[in-house]
């Protein structure tokens, strides 16, 4: 009696034609996942930008309620944005307890340099400057990212 051997596995080619698929749908993939991660740093960008624009109004409403004082020629901006983390005093509480507007500073996600601190990496637009000349001063009136890039909705992040 004879006995056959089958030999079993994939041909060469079989495998080549395998991993030209699969190539092939992970090279289809890749602009869909790059997109996703752009869109998750959009996202992030927006809240950041939200809770920064909010505290800064939450400080300026505090202001015009009374309860930091300020001197005559202050427009009622924070100065810093440091200053909404670290907080000011309560003019209306007795005991002075400080008013805090933010946890901390978010940093911007389009950011690339590792090396500067969350408030660096936004550009700060104070209450005397135009919308066109967004140029820093004596207070914080707004905030903006410094990224050159170009948002999926084809608006540059700066003017987010």
């Amino acid at each position: 009696m004879s006995q056959r051997s089958t030999q079993q596995g994939f041909t060469l080619i079989e495998l080549l034609v395998a991993l030209t698929l699969l190539a092939l749908i992970v090279s289809s993939a890749a602009p869909l996942v790059q997109l996703s991660a752009q869109r998750n740093k959009e996202q992030e960008l927006k809240r950041s930008l939200w809770q920064i624009r909010d505290a800064i109004d939450a400080y300026k409403q505090a202001v015009d309620d009374g309860r930091i004082e300020l001197s005559d020629d202050a427009s009622g901006y924070p100065e810093s944005l440091q200053i909404l983390v670290d907080g000011v005093e309560d003019a209306q509480d007795p005991e002075h307890k400080k008013i805090y507007f933010l946890r901390r500073i978010p940093r911007d996600p389009f950011a690339s340099d590792p090396d500067l601190s969350n408030a660096e990496t936004w550009g700060l637009r104070s209450y005397d400057s135009s919308f066109d000349d967004k140029s820093a001063g004596e207070d914080v009136y707004d905030v903006y990212s410094l990224s050159n890039g170009m948002g999926i909705n084809q608006q540059p992040y700066k003017e987010w």
